[in-house]
């Protein structure tokens, strides 16, 4: 079939079961609500690809605000891979996104090549972590002068500080949707000021076969503290889980190596254009890959 013959249009919420199936096959573990939040996030920013009115692929192209945006969900149908469908996928996410200082990917190690030739240069690795959690981990003592809080009772403003100073660019509006959603716990580590020094979500997701849970994201001032938050999220959900590490910060594969966490996988964060100067010594696990 000729290239010419795809339709690309916005993705609507009918489109969300395939997508999610897509994502799950390709061993991407989607998360419970998270298609949802990227296209609440930027609603102009995910397409479909369609072959005679039937969905074959997708893709996002999502604006955090008018200097930041991400490229993720890229996937087509195996039985109509090499065919130009991708390719025009693409050009519809980059179009999207022109004009901004900064644009993301998180790139599958077959695929560096095809990213570099469109100007994005390598950044640093990602990892994915897994542990089998029985949740049976003992409680651990909250540092003095810190309160682990939960959900509605963690401070907001304190959270999204916290987070705009450790990630590439603010991102208000799909933080608040991220650790809102009903999905999952999240946990807070604040100071007796209302100031944050740690936080993190775990949320159920979709494996291959059978379901497990993704921890992300998952921020905090030192190794001790994020070691605090891992083991209060995992103790409440037992079973298999996931975290993307950033290889940007040294200190998390040290600490999920001492958790019991294993290696399964890599990608390679890539960037077009100028990245900001933030440090990531803090984040030990991203929100998801599928936006950065």
């Amino acid at each position: 079939m000729a290239p010419s013959l795809l339709r690309i249009r916005a993705l609507e919420k009918g489109d969300l079961a395939d997508v999610i199936a897509w994502a799950r096959a390709e061993h991407f573990a989607p998360g419970q609500g998270d298609v949802a939040i990227y296209r609440h996030t930027d609603r102009q920013g995910l397409w479909v690809g369609c072959l005679n009115g039937r969905p074959i692929g997708c893709i996002a192209g999502v604006r955090y605000n008018a200097e930041y945006g991400f490229i993720g969900m890229f996937l087509v149908q195996p039985e109509h891979r090499g065919q130009g469908f991708g390719r025009q996928l693409w050009q519809r996410a980059l179009q999207h996104l022109e004009g901004l200082t900064c644009i993301g990917i998180e790139a599958a190690p077959d695929r560096i090549g095809d990213y570099a030739s469109w100007g994005f240069a390598p950044a640093s690795p990602t990892q994915r972590w897994q542990r089998i959690s029985d949740g049976n981990i003992p409680p651990a003592a909250t540092p003095e002068g810190l309160s682990l809080l939960e959900g509605s009772a963690i401070p907001d403003r304190a959270v999204q500080a916290y987070d705009a100073q450790r990630e590439l660019s603010p991102r208000p509006h799909f933080l608040a949707d991220w650790l809102h959603h009903p999905a999952g716990t999240v946990l807070a580590l604040i100071g007796p000021d209302g100031s944050c020094h740690g936080f993190g979500r775990i949320r159920p997701c979709l494996l291959h076969r059978g379901e497990g849970w993704r921890i992300g994201p998952l921020l905090a001032d030192t190794p001790a503290l994020a070691a605090q938050l891992l083991n209060a999220l995992m103790a409440r959900h037992a079973g298999v889980v996931l975290i993307d590490a950033p290889a940007a910060n040294p200190e998390a594969g040290t600490l999920l190596l001492q958790l019991g966490f294993a290696v399964v996988a890599e990608t390679l964060r890539m960037y077009r254009g100028s990245l900001p100067a933030v440090p990531l010594g803090d984040v030990y696990g991203l929100a998801c890959l599928e936006l950065g």
